[in-house]
């Protein structure tokens, strides 16, 4: 099973530090979640969340987990765990144990519509007081299979192309032996108000054998890539069909000649 996880040089350094009062005693808790994860069409990526107590052993009752998935522009919120029916076989706690640290959960077969903000929320009960803690939103962007390779029209070009979710932070690049290449022809981000997601491509001409490499970035973050290795073609030579009938006029003249010394020779013992 392919687990895909990755996430912004920045993934870490956004943290909620929140502050409740248990026993008298001060206690921080610490929610982190990174601000943007990118995951492959289909395939299934870890949303991480991680909690962090100065005085877990003042906590009675563990903490309970959720997910929740944020409908843009709206107040809504819809769970995707610990139970959803939207979500059932979906998603998964990477460790059950109720007193680990790690809230984490497995996103499985991520779709186009599963791109969007997701918050890890707990709940926490203690002394009879409960107290709700947030994380921070992680941003879920998807990607397609990439596609690389000389246009249909002219093999003196060579096309990449990538859908991707809804966002101007997306951009494709073309290098040549570790050199960026400069487009003859690019769509920033054709979309179709009814799809989910935008189709970027880059067009750049083949300027000798080597390796090509196409480049989603997210921001400066390398998300994905594909490569192209172009040999130059051998200079034009014209090339003859194979002369059979000449190879068949030679073989039969021997047999020829035999059969005349054949003929002959019955001839000449009449």
């Amino acid at each position: 099973m392919h687990h895909d996880f990755k996430v912004t040089k920045l993934e870490w350094t956004q943290r909620l530090f929140l502050y409740f009062m248990v026993s008298g005693t001060n206690s921080l808790v610490t929610v982190y979640q990174p601000p943007v994860l990118t995951a492959a069409l289909g395939h299934d990526v870890i949303m991480p969340c991680q909690l962090s107590l100065t005085d877990d052993k003042r906590i009675q009752t563990p903490p309970v987990l959720y997910w929740m998935y944020l409908t843009e522009g709206s107040s809504d919120e819809s769970i995707v765990w610990s139970y959803s029916e939207n979500y059932t076989g979906r998603t998964e706690c990477l460790d059950n144990n109720q007193n680990s640290s790690n809230k984490s959960i497995l996103f499985k077969n991520v779709q186009w519509a599963d791109s969007g903000r997701y918050l890890c929320k707990l709940s926490i009960k203690n002394n009879n007081k409960s107290f709700r803690r947030k994380g921070n939103k992680t941003l879920l962007m998807i990607y397609d299979t990439m596609i690389f390779n000389p246009t249909g029209h002219n093999d003196s070009l060579l096309r990449c192309g990538v859908n991707v979710t809804r966002s101007t932070r997306f951009a494709l690049s073309i290098v040549h032996d570790g050199i960026k290449l400069q487009p003859v022809g690019s769509a920033p981000g054709e979309a179709d108000a009814a799809l989910p997601f935008i189709s970027l491509s880059e067009t750049v001409p083949l300027r000798g054998k080597g390796e090509y490499e196409c480049q989603l970035h997210l921001n400066k973050d390398l998300v994905t890539k594909s490569i192209f290795h172009y040999q130059t073609p051998e200079p034009n030579v014209m090339l003859f069909p194979e002369p059979w009938f000449l190879y068949g006029a030679l073989l039969l003249v021997p047999f020829t000649i035999l059969l005349a010394l054949i003929t002959a020779l019955l001839i000449y013992s009449c």
